[in-house]
């Protein structure tokens, strides 16, 4: 990295936010609650964190599995025959707004497309970029430990694109287990609480090691990555740019990402399409006024509205969607179901959530005695709204579009690969996320409660 380029990225950092928060005077706030060291994850992707290791643990050959491999598993196949179903959705809507022969896959176009090839090639893998405790989600699933997840970034081996230093390409896929299996028990078949899992994390905030010193010490067993198994895994997420369009004398430059999750089957044996948590499917209400009027009524009802107001909603799935399509640059985009923007539930042309519905909502979560600390008024709502869905939270303080892209340990010098592993909302959020695995630890009632994405 040339001079000018570091200087701009640290006065980047400097200016956003996006430098390494500390819990101490030498100490990473996120030791204790993530796993960021490059060299450590280099050691522990060579061994059972790799992804072909992690699917398919009955694996004897502990070579890295290319892509094509991968995805040559039945397991699967729903998920490269569900993301060819949505680039060609995109490909068809995107082409009937513009000219078709200014989209394509290659430097030649416009609006530059993700080569579908790429995911599935022998000349690609996807990488472990980090590791992240997610016991603050604890309230998804009743009498649940929240969430372990670990985060692989797609990447180009073959060297082609200029250079034989592998090129990482803007895709990631997260595999998120249990943090306790079912039974919650250790490796000798012990049971184990909430609390210990969280004790077992919370013992590595104070650890100096690096690289493969490090990765042993996680994976003794006692370690918080013993207790990470494959027989825990719940679904698989997927962040990848669909296509970008360069900044031209006609416009400003535009990315777009696809958001997609599959669920694993145990009886199948295969990861299928799920619902995203929180994604709204806008399309679907705004043709069913009565499905909208379902959902007004059920998220405005006062303890509803307080589980909005603390960000632990969880909306049924039935107004759920399956996909969705987030954009950079826009900042933090308005709900799609309010009237100021002139969308409406049906035929009938009025919004899904009305001021008038919203301040109505409010008064009688007040009467009722609901405390309310981030939802005060109409522009509340709408921005928790927003703030809920995969979607917004990932044009919130992102680095384009990723909230953690980690560091590229396959780079000759990776600790010189990037300033920080992951965004300015990953590590603001850390402060929250240790005290939710301090009341965990100390079996205290955890405040699950957080405040705006932004």
């Amino acid at each position: 990295m040339n001079f000018a380029l570091r200087l701009s990225v640290v006065l980047f950092c400097l200016l956003t936010g996006a430098l390494p928060a500390h819990a101490g005077p030498d100490r990473p706030l996120e030791r204790g609650t993530a796993v960021t060291d490059p060299l450590a994850l280099r050691e522990l992707d060579r061994g059972r964190f790799g992804l072909g290791r992690i699917l398919n643990p009955s694996r004897d050959d502990a070579r890295p599995l290319d892509n094509a491999e991968l995805f040559a598993q039945p397991a699967l196949a729903p998920v490269r025959s569900a993301i060819d179903a949505e680039l060609d959705r995109y490909i068809a809507r995107n082409t009937a707004e513009r000219p078709a022969e200014s989209i394509g896959i290659g430097d030649a176009f416009d609006f530059r497309l993700f080569d579908r090839a790429l995911l599935a090639s022998a000349d690609t893998r996807f990488v472990l970029a980090g590791i992240v405790n997610r016991m603050d989600r604890a309230y998804v699933a009743e009498g649940g430990c929240g969430e372990i997840r670990l985060i692989y970034r797609l990447t180009r081996t073959d060297g082609a694109a200029g250079g034989e230093t592998p090129v990482r390409l803007p895709v990631t896929l997260n595999v998120i287990l249990r943090a306790a299996g079912d039974p919650a028990v250790d490796r000798d078949g012990q049971p184990i609480t909430c609390a210990a899992i969280a004790q077992r994390w919370l013992a590595t905030s104070g650890l100096t090691l690096t690289g493969r010193d490090l990765a042993a010490k996680l994976q003794l067993k006692e370690g918080p990555l013993d207790l990470v198994s494959p027989g825990n895994i719940d679904r698989i997420e997927i962040n990848l740019q669909i296509a970008h369009a360069p900044k031209s004398a006609r416009r400003d430059f535009r990315t777009d990402y696809l958001l997609k999750v599959f669920r694993y089957d145990r009886q199948a044996r295969a990861f299928n399409e799920a619902a995203l948590e929180n994604q709204i499917d806008r399309e679907r209400l705004l043709a069913d006024a009565g499905l909208a009027r379902e959902f007004k009524a059920w998220l405005l009802e006062p303890s509803r509205l307080a589980e909005l107001d603390r960000g632990t909603v969880l909306i049924p799935e039935r107004f759920l969607a399956r996909a969705a399509i987030t954009a950079t640059p826009v900042g933090f985009v308005p709900s799609k179901l309010l009237p100021e923007f002139g969308l409406s539930e049906g035929e009938g042309g009025k919004p899904v959530f009305s001021e008038r519905d919203v301040v109505a909502a409010l008064k009688k979560a007040a009467s009722d005695g609901t405390a309310l600390q981030n939802i005060r008024s109409f522009g509340g709502f709408q921005r928790r709204l927003n703030d809920i869905t995969c979607s917004g939270c990932h044009q919130t303080r992102g680095i384009g579009g990723f909230h953690f892209p980690g560091v590229d340990w396959m780079t000759a010098r990776p600790s010189n690969a990037a300033v920080a592993p992951a965004s300015p909302h990953f590590f603001g959020d850390q402060p929250r996320r240790r005290d939710i695995l301090a009341a965990l630890r100390d079996g205290r009632p955890p405040d699950y409660s957080r405040g705006f994405a932004s």
